[in-house]
């Protein structure tokens, strides 16, 4: 095993899983993230094609409609007094960055700052020859 994911010295088993299972749930909170960020990118290519459905209607005479849809519809909140990427930036600054750092504080104070300590130990009990 090398250096990077060999359990410091007087690190017990207990805490080897509970740091793991820490970073665990930080992979749950970065794949929310990803989930933001999809979630922002699909409601901003929403709008861009809204508004070339409201230039087509337009186009086609349809002016009422158009009017309307760009009222009403056109660069709207997702949340009151929220676009999508206040939403990310919240998430960010309220719940995001803290369990980061929460979560290299815990690594560095108990493992040396040591990441997949748990994953790579399963990797020497589970390894099989071959591919």
């Amino acid at each position: 095993m090398d250096e990077a994911h060999r359990r410091p010295a007087g690190v017990d088993d207990q805490t080897v899983r509970a740091i793991g299972k820490l970073s665990e749930a930080l992979e749950v909170v970065e794949e929310a993230r990803g989930h933001l960020y999809a979630f922002h990118r699909r409601c901003g290519t929403a709008d861009l094609t809204l508004q070339e459905a409201v230039r087509l209607l337009r186009e086609a005479g349809h002016t009422t409609i158009a009017d309307d849809l760009q009222a009403d519809l056109v660069g709207r909140n997702v949340l009151p007094d929220r676009w999508t990427y206040r939403i990310l930036e919240e998430y960010e600054e309220t719940y995001y960055e803290p369990f980061r750092a929460a979560e290299a504080a815990a690594r560095d104070t108990l493992v040396d700052g040591k990441r997949h300590l748990h994953e790579a130990e399963m990797k020497l009990e589970e390894r099989r020859d071959g591919p």
